[in-house]
């Protein structure tokens, strides 16, 4: 029980730590005269993508990098096919092909760069260093072109308070610390317990659990009627996730890696970015959502069927 406990705490200061991240990191640009297009580009991105951050850094030093590859790949698939989806079902999205031309094929790269790095069966601090080279290019070629865009992140979810700016940035600091070292502890007992595969648990329970502050920024941003502005920041994430927070956790760790578990995350999550491309009049219908739920319960059910075999 106080393995679920843990777990359990750990995705509730997951939730709220991120939330809490995400707008003070925005509110900080704000208030340090970054334009909107940058805002929206890198620092939402990197703030909704911390609790995975936490997560990485606490299973790679506790000496169980599967989790930290668990749950980012995991967490780009729930991005996708669970939350962009259910936000989908509600209402379809309205996003020119222009806004996400820059982000879609290097989120389409992520996948397959990491499956050939995978194929020796370890993601090496050699891997990890390509890929945070590969992640540095990204994103420097989006703060060159973010200087000559404008995005509406800082108008969703920034807070311009300087005093809840620092406020929300040191709470949701500590909220992220302490759920990177609960969900690691519950999760890795939990597999422990049930002889579940470290990998398998970071690829769901750890990953839904990690994606709340996506969740709440893609929400907010339909809302508020900047559909562009949710996808942009699931891409964003997902490639934050994929080749910065998995180098991160492989270069503090190298990551061994068992290769069927780790294709099939890689497969549904290429297959989940295809559904998501923009129709040439630039709308994501509301069936695109279907699908996704549908991709979303077939990759469950295939993970657990790997589990039970």
């Amino acid at each position: 029980m106080n393995d679920y406990l843990a777990l359990t705490i750990g995705v509730v200061c997951a939730g709220i730590g991120g939330e809490l991240f995400v707008r003070g990191a925005v509110g900080i640009a704000h208030w340090a005269r970054i334009s909107p297009g940058i805002i929206g580009a890198t620092v939402a991105a990197f703030a909704t993508s911390s609790p995975e951050l936490s997560v990485s850094i606490n299973s790679a030093l506790a000496g169980k990098p599967q989790i930290a590859l668990g749950d980012a790949l995991g967490s780009n698939i729930v991005n996708i096919s669970l939350i962009l989806a259910i936000v989908l079902v509600i209402s379809g999205i309205q996003c020119p092909r222009e806004s996400v031309k820059r982000d879609f094929p290097v989120a389409l790269l992520v996948p397959i760069v990491t499956g050939i790095l995978a194929l020796d069966g370890v993601l090496s601090r050699i891997d990890g260093f390509l890929m945070l080279s590969m992640f540095i290019a990204w994103f420097l070629a989006v703060v060159i072109e973010a200087r000559k865009q404008r995005s509406f992140a800082d108008e969703i979810l920034g807070e311009h308070r300087k005093w809840l700016v620092v406020l929300s940035c040191a709470g949701g600091l500590v909220f992220l610390f302490a759920a990177g070292n609960l969900i690691v502890v519950g999760a890795r007992g939990i597999a422990l317990n049930f002889g579940i595969d470290e990998f398998i648990i970071g690829a769901t329970i750890v990953a839904i659990g990690t994606s709340v502050p996506e969740l709440a920024t893609t929400v907010i941003s339909k809302i508020r009627g900047h559909d562009e502005v949710g996808l942009g920041t699931i891409l964003g994430s997902n490639i934050f996730n994929g080749i910065w927070i998995i180098a991160i956790a492989a270069i503090i760790n190298p990551i061994t890696i068992a290769m069927r578990e780790v294709a099939v995350a890689l497969v549904f999550g290429l297959i989940a970015l295809v559904f998501t491309y923009p129709a040439r009049n630039g709308y994501i219908e509301r069936r695109r959502g279907v699908l996704l739920l549908v991709l979303y319960v077939v990759y469950l059910v295939t993970i657990i069927q790997m589990q039970a075999s």
